[in-house]
């Protein structure tokens, strides 16, 4: 329905939009594409965020690639081509992060609705099947959708005990204890979590810090996702303690952040951090945002504080980046107003002007005009600039682009940059060349015609 909207109030023709750049100095969302279903973990110096492509157009009906996204930072995130090849044509979801056992790493993605368990010698994969292939043939799923005692085979989350136990948690409240082995289940420990709140679940967050271990789940979903929990401090499997004050995540209308849903809780030492996806585009559309997790003495969790501005641990280790004074575009996508699916107080308004992909947020991006077949994005770095490298941030990058990008002294004559004709799948794409430049010039050649961010460095 969104993509028939769009259709509808494309502009025809092209038209040039020039307008100067501000940042806003938001860290959420965190990541420049439509994602969802994050497990961020830290492996050595880099944080891994693997999660579900979104971004589509046709909801649940198709899903978008695997890809990993990697950061030294928290800030700054790139991915680089498909690190499980063998579900690039498959619907996948939901994959929790990997845990190492044995120098491997196993983990646990939801394909074709049922959860599969993938190995890899690296947390950047790539990730195989340990047996059979996805086609109906031979296929061997961990836990299929139907799973035992009502429960649901998506969303997997994985947790590893102190004693090197490893237990495995799932939809509406699944859980069971993984044999050594990894890749199988022990299906005489399964049962089903009790909680103090009923109704659909997804979600599973399970994690242990000073003794306690903590169950996580959601309820509802769409704009009324919210995050409930309880602890135990016996086992990941209870008895359960339940807190007066359980609902720790949920809309805040005031700053209009809506809808957090499926996401995990990583740490830094004794900071715990809240992951989750934001639901305010509607749709299959989510973006991954990050907040503090604070406790209480007694080990009680805070109400989260659901933030735009997010979190900032790491210095950004971007250094050396150029201003720039203006952007224009030959075309730009007319402004959508975000339907609501629960929530009438969502009041979105999505704009997609070329100052979007300057604005140093991953919020915000520039689309051209449907129509535009041989787009052109231009900005203007207010004088004659010395400059090394761009980095591009295209819209549906999953999908690959292929392009030109030439500079200019005058804005009349032009010289190549940098580019390429074939479509490649990666975000940032990175051109390096020392010249000096007041103007750069993207043309589209294939792909979505787009950019979250265009970032110049000297």
């Amino acid at each position: 329905m969104i993509k028939k909207i769009l259709l509808l109030t494309c502009l025809f023709g092209f038209s040039i939009q020039s307008i100067q750049a501000q940042k806003t100095g938001n860290n959420n969302p965190i990541i420049p594409d439509l994602i969802a279903d994050p497990s961020i973990v830290q492996f050595g110096d880099t944080f891994y965020c693997y999660a579900t492509t979104d971004g589509y157009n046709a909801g649940l009906a198709t899903a978008g690639p695997p890809v990993l996204w990697s950061s030294k930072d928290l800030k700054n995130w790139s991915f680089n081509g498909f690190y499980f090849p063998a579900a690039e044509k498959q619907l996948f979801w939901a994959p929790s992060y990997p845990v190492k056992v044995k120098d491997k790493y196993y983990y646990y993605p939801t394909v074709n609705h049922d959860i599969y368990v993938a190995v890899a010698d690296s947390p950047a994969g790539p990730f195989t099947l340990p047996k059979g292939d996805f086609s109906k043939e031979n296929t061997f799923p961990l836990l299929k959708m139907d799973a035992p005692k009502g429960t649901k085979g998506i969303d997997a989350d994985v947790f590893i005990d102190d004693d090197q136990k490893p237990y495995l948690f799932w939809a509406q409240r699944g859980a069971g204890r993984l044999n050594p082995d990894m890749i199988s289940l022990d299906t005489t420990s399964i049962l089903k979590i009790s909680t103090k709140r009923g109704g659909y679940s997804e979600g599973p967050i399970v994690f242990k810090r000073k003794g306690i271990y903590y169950y996580l789940y959601t309820l509802s979903g769409h704009e009324n996702y919210v995050y409930a929990y309880q602890y135990s401090k016996v086992s990941p499997f209870g008895p359960f303690i339940y807190p007066e004050e359980d609902i720790i995540a949920k809309t805040d209308v005031k700053e209009q952040i809506y809808g957090p849903g499926h996401g995990n809780v990583f740490h830094i030492k004794d900071d715990y951090y809240f992951t989750y996806l934001e639901f305010g585009r509607s749709s299959t559309n989510r973006q991954v945002w990050i907040d503090k997790m604070e406790f209480n003495e007694d080990g009680t969790i805070k109400p989260i504080r659901l933030t735009n501005k997010g979190v900032d641990p790491f210095p950004s280790l971007a250094k050396n980046e150029v201003a720039i004074q203006s952007a224009e575009a030959s075309s730009t996508l007319p402004d959508f107003k975000v339907p609501y699916v629960k929530d009438k107080t969502i009041n979105r308004t999505e704009t997609y002007s070329p100052q979007n992909a300057l604005d140093g947020s991953n919020g915000t991006r520039w689309l051209a005009a449907t129509k535009d077949s041989t787009a052109t994005f231009t900005v203007n770095l207010g004088k004659k600039t010395a400059i090394k490298k761009v980095a591009s941030y295209f819209v549906k990058p999953t999908a690959g682009h292929a392009y030109e990008l030439a500079y200019s002294v005058d804005g009349k004559n032009w010289k190549p940059y940098g580019g390429h004709a074939e479509i490649k799948v990666q975000s940032p794409h990175i051109d390096e060349r020392s010249v000096k430049a007041q103007y750069l010039k993207l043309t589209f050649l294939k792909g979505t015609s787009g950019l979250w961010e265009f970032k110049v460095y000297k």
